[in-house]
């Protein structure tokens, strides 16, 4: 019989892990094959790890989880989640039940045809989400999609199966700056999207907003493109040919009208800011790339369990 493990993030999850488990038990009991769970605990300050151990002690040999140190993000309890698992198939997905466990035994069937080596979702939709963050993410992915040579589906979801192959293939990739969208279309394979409507989250809130998403964006920018930095010297080349326009015009004027009066101060200071403004905005993108670089060579781990059963 084939083994699914089943990995389950959680960061200041205590009210939907309850009905995280009692939901997705109802599923998993239609499927023909031995289940277990690994739930990361990201670090919560509530009382998340206390119902983690609750489910644990009632299914010691089903229920398993992990609790770090501190706060690590959730592309890392991903990748700690993909690294304890020892399933044949790997389920990743959120507590918060917007990602349906209806759809677990329908993906474990498209997996066992050999036709498929992922079966990822995708969300059609994103009712129920203020404008701008619907917004912000619809233009994320016409973007990355213009500039990167790694193909992002729009709205894609980290909830997938994964045959084990797949998943050796990503825990291969050990960069400390993890984009785990961008780590599944990178490494390739061949996969299949189920579509879905927006769900609500059982329980809780989120603690992402729109800052959040916005950085967590730009980084998933610069981890699988150097358009920004094209972009760099693009700008500096730019300013660097009008100068020498500006210049030539400056001294062909002077030959041509000594006496002309001279431009005000205003057009020289809007001048100056807006060269500086370039510099920086440049110097800002190639300090992101370089600090990059700088966590790498540190290796630092990208996790530090305190706790696992």
């Amino acid at each position: 019989m084939k083994k699914i493990s089943i990995v389950v993030p959680c960061y200041n999850e205590e009210e939907a892990i309850p009905l995280y488990f009692v939901a997705t038990e109802k599923i998993v009991k239609t499927i023909n094959a031995q289940i277990e769970y690994w739930f990361i605990n990201d670090g919560s300050n509530d009382n998340t790890l206390t119902e983690l151990r609750k489910l644990h002690d009632k299914d010691p040999e089903r229920v398993h989880y992990i609790s770090f140190s501190r706060n690590f993000g959730k592309e890392a309890a991903i990748y700690a989640g993909l690294q304890a698992v020892t399933g044949d198939y790997v389920a990743n997905m959120d507590v918060d039940l917007q990602d349906p466990p209806e759809f677990l035994p329908k993906m474990f069937k498209l997996l066992e045809t050999g036709e498929w080596d992922c079966i990822g979702t995708r969300r059609v939709d994103r009712t129920g989400e203020g404008k701008i963050k619907s917004l912000l993410s619809a233009s994320f992915y016409r973007i990355i999609n213009l500039i990167s040579k790694t193909s992002f589906v729009s709205g894609v979801r980290d909830y997938r199966m994964m045959t084990r192959q797949m998943v050796n293939a990503v825990l291969e990739l050990k960069e400390y700056s993890r984009f785990s969208k961008g780590i599944f279309s990178w490494v390739g394979f061949r996969t299949k999207y189920l579509e879905y409507h927006n769900v609500k989250r059982a329980a809780g809130k989120s603690d992402w907003n729109t800052w959040q998403l916005f950085k967590y964006a730009f980084s998933g920018i610069a981890d699988f493109s150097q358009a920004p930095l094209n972009i760099a010297v693009f700008t500096g080349g730019f300013a660097f040919v009008a100068s020498i326009i500006g210049l030539i015009v400056v001294l062909v004027r002077h030959f041509i009208s000594p006496n002309s009066a001279v431009f005000g101060w205003a057009s020289l200071v809007c001048i100056i800011l807006l060269i500086g403004g370039l510099q920086l905005l440049c110097i800002g993108i190639i300090g992101r790339y370089i600090g990059k670089i700088f966590m790498q060579v540190k290796h630092r781990p990208i996790y530090i369990i305190q706790e696992k059963k």
